[in-house]
């Protein structure tokens, strides 16, 4: 069975610094390439940050400028690319995630389904899921909460289509004070990824971006990363470092399993 070699870009994000995110961003898919990765998933709302307001004002259609930059990358390093945006559409405002191809094509979007409460007034929410058929597998993208393990129907949802690797921008906060060594974070996502991966033949890879909080309800958190991926049998690929400063382009190889009755060609992937 093939492998797919995939990065997982814990960057850090600004609230309401655009042009920053970004820069960063393109500079993770630049590396991601130059690593040999097939795909580079980035974090939620990395252009504008989760729940910041300024969401209201620089928001920006998935065909705007915002979109366009991360296309532009995935065509200048000739990757794949998984990514969180904040997406205006008319007088509504999505927690959305988009697939690009290499071509910098928009090939899937998906816009988040199980917001937090607190974040209703900003955001609209999505309604449905899907998935699509790429050289590297069958792909299927939700977002941070849409994954929390008390609402893992959208993602069975997901296996039940033959969703080969499941792709999830997110942005992990905890309180400013939260000690890491007497409470470990990340047991709620290694719960709810295992559950996944043991249940269906697919990998689960979360990609949390780090950095402060510095407006909207959740003000004052820090954002720690500690990204997380794991493949068909409950089996842990790879962790990133816990920390508000923690960035890092992680690494790891997962293996796609056949669905069944159309298995995976090992050419596909080159």
């Amino acid at each position: 069975m093939p492998r797919v070699r995939i990065a997982m870009a814990q960057i850090l994000v600004e609230g309401g610094q655009p042009e920053n995110n970004l820069a960063r961003a393109a500079a993770a898919i630049r590396d991601a390439a130059s690593r040999g990765c097939h795909i580079v998933v980035l974090p939620e709302c990395l252009n504008l940050g989760w729940t910041h307001p300024s969401a209201r004002e620089l928001a920006m259609p998935l065909a705007g400028e915002h979109s366009e930059a991360l296309a532009q990358a995935a065509r200048d390093a000739e990757i794949w690319v998984v990514a969180g945006l904040v997406e205006r559409a008319g007088d509504e405002i999505f927690n959305s995630a988009v697939l690009l191809s290499p071509a910098g094509k928009m090939v899937l979007r998906q816009r988040k389904l199980n917001e937090l409460t607190l974040a209703h007034d900003l955001y609209s929410l999505g309604t449905s899921v899907r998935v699509a058929d790429t050289p590297l597998g069958r792909i299927g993208l939700l977002i941070c909460a849409d994954l929390f393990p008390d609402c893992l129907e959208y993602g069975r949802a997901l296996g039940r289509m033959g969703c080969q690797l499941l792709l999830s921008p997110c942005a992990w906060a905890v309180p400013a004070d939260h000690d890491n060594n007497s409470e470990p974070y990340g047991g709620l996502w290694r719960d709810a990824y295992g559950a996944l991966t043991t249940e269906f033949p697919m990998t689960v890879v979360g990609v949390s971006n780090v950095g402060h909080l510095t407006a909207g309800p959740w003000a004052g958190r820090n954002v720690i990363g500690c990204s997380l991926a794991m493949e068909a049998g409950g089996k842990l690929l790879a962790e990133g470092p816990y920390g508000v400063d923690a960035e890092a382009l992680i690494v790891c190889e997962a293996e796609v399993s056949p669905r069944q009755g159309a298995p995976v060609s090992p050419m596909a992937i080159e």
